[in-house]
């Protein structure tokens, strides 16, 4: 059996939609154990099956708001977040599903998951919809605002092993996102980072790629540093919110824009459906030593459910295993010892 820890607490709608989607998830997914941390009273108002849950009580929440993460969690041991990802770190659970605060969540998966040895940055990499009905990898979309190109191929290296493993892409291509598709576009940073990765035979480099190009992108991984792809989500979350309404205004005008509006409403539905976070289920954090999913804050029950499956998938494939494997094979000698 697959073991998931549940911070049950964390997120705009815990623990009520956390608690929902866990038990679609037991419906649904015969190889997995649930267990729920968290305030036990509040859980069993929503939980209304036992099969393969089980519930830990847990102390406290970390706040949304969170001006200083690594001091949440430090003070903060038993509450939910902090138990369920110690619960890992003990090989108590093979995974952590979380809609809590980001920033407190890297934290303490670094804090009390631990990272692998040899990988320098973690990353957070969300699975973003395209155009052409396909899924593609951005990374880093928050982890390090700032970072060197050396890290930056380790995290291709997770992104590729993630995007065979998980999302069934074989030999997938690594874009970098850039001002310019020719060589020598960019920044010092995209520069290096565009050398490492044509000269490493374990990262397909397929180029860079201009951000308008985001949505249906010519390679499987996009990637950058920190600052940069976490634009590059947030416009693509805000222009796909800002056209859904602008088309529903222009459809609303007059009697022929509303009749177009009504003979639409199931083609408006599905738009908003292929762009929602709940269909895509979460981001994998990269780099430590267990499997983290942050799913999105505002995460509904069928949100944390596709999270569940995502992190189930994650472990049942090896995922880590696999990177770790790669990132050793090309570690220095003294650094192996």
């Amino acid at each position: 059996m697959i073991k998931i820890a549940v911070d049950a607490m964390g997120g705009d709608f815990a623990p009520k939609e956390q608690i929902l989607g866990a038990m679609k998830a037991i419906r649904e997914i015969p190889d997995i154990e649930i267990t729920l941390y968290g305030d036990e009273s509040a859980i069993k108002e929503y939980l209304t099956r036992s099969e393969r849950i089980k519930i830990v009580q847990s102390e406290g929440t970390i706040d949304m708001g969170e001006k200083d993460p690594i001091r949440a969690i430090r003070s903060n041991r038993k509450s939910s977040m902090a138990l369920s990802l110690s619960s890992v770190r003990n090989k108590d659970n093979d995974a952590v599903v979380s809609s809590g605060a980001t920033q407190a969540l890297i934290a303490g998966a670094h804090i009390l998951v631990g990272r692998m040895k040899q990988f320098k940055r973690t990353a957070i990499a969300p699975v973003l919809p395209t155009a052409s009905k396909k899924q593609f990898i951005l990374l880093d979309s928050g982890g390090n605002l700032e970072i060197k190109p050396e890290f930056m191929v380790q995290q291709a290296y997770f992104a590729s092993i993630y995007a065979q493993e998980v999302l069934g892409i074989t030999d997938p291509k690594v874009g970098l996102i850039n001002i310019g598709t020719e060589e020598g576009k960019g920044r010092e940073l995209d520069n290096e980072a565009a050398k490492l990765f044509k000269e490493n035979s374990n990262i397909n480099f397929y180029g860079n790629v201009e951000p308008k190009l985001i949505l249906d992108p010519p390679a499987d991984i996009m990637i950058s540093d920190g600052f940069t792809a976490n634009i590059v989500m947030k416009t693509i979350e805000g222009t796909a919110k800002g056209m859904g309404t602008m088309l529903k205004q222009e459809l609303s005008r007059g009697i022929l824009g509303k009749l177009g509006l009504l003979l639409s409403v199931k083609n408006l539905k599905r738009f908003k459906k292929r762009m929602a976070p709940d269909e895509i289920g979460g981001a994998m954090i990269y780099g430590l030593k267990g499997v983290v999913i942050k799913a999105q804050g505002s995460s509904k029950a069928n949100g944390f459910y596709n999270a569940i499956k995502q992190a189930a998938h994650v472990v049942r494939q090896d995922v880590i295993g696999k990177v770790n494997a790669i990132i050793e094979s090309e570690a220095p000698t003294n650094e192996k010892q």
